[in-house]
C-alpha cells in the first residue's frame, strides 16, 4: 500500500491563495479503473482510492504514514513565479513592445 503526500495548488478559478497550504495524504490506486459497458461510468473495487486525509503540516502527514507503516512519496509544491508590474507600466515612453489596441 503506497501513498503520496502533497500540497494542492490553487485552482484556476482562484485569484488568491485561500484553501491552499495544507497537506493531503492520498493512496495510490491498487487496481485500474474500469468502464461500465452499459452506462460508461468508471468504477473501481479499490476502497482506499476514496480516502483523502488532510494535515496542517507536511511533518504531520509524514508522521502519520510512518506510524501506520505506509510507503509514501512526498511531492513538494512548485512555487509560482510572479512579476510585480504596475498599471503605469502600460504608458511608459520607453516600452520594449509598442502598446496598441
Amino acid at each position: 500500500m503506497s501513498a503520496r503526500i502533497f500540497s494542492p495548488a490553487k485552482t484556476a478559478m482562484q485569484s488568491g491563495k485561500a484553501k491552499t497550504g495544507h497537506w493531503i495524504l492520498e493512496f495510490e490506486p491498487a487496481q485500474p479503473r474500469r468502464i461500465d459497458p452499459l452506462m460508461g461510468y468508471t468504477s473501481s473495487g479499490d476502497m482506499l482510492s476514496q480516502i483523502r486525509l488532510t494535515f496542517e503540516t507536511k511533518e504531520e502527514a509524514i508522521a502519520y504514514a510512518e506510524k501506520n507503516g505506509l510507503d509514501f512519496q512526498v511531492q513538494e509544491p512548485k512555487e509560482a513565479k510572479r512579476r510585480q508590474i504596475s498599471y503605469a507600466e502600460n504608458f511608459r515612453y520607453d516600452r520594449r513592445m509598442p502598446w496598441t489596441h
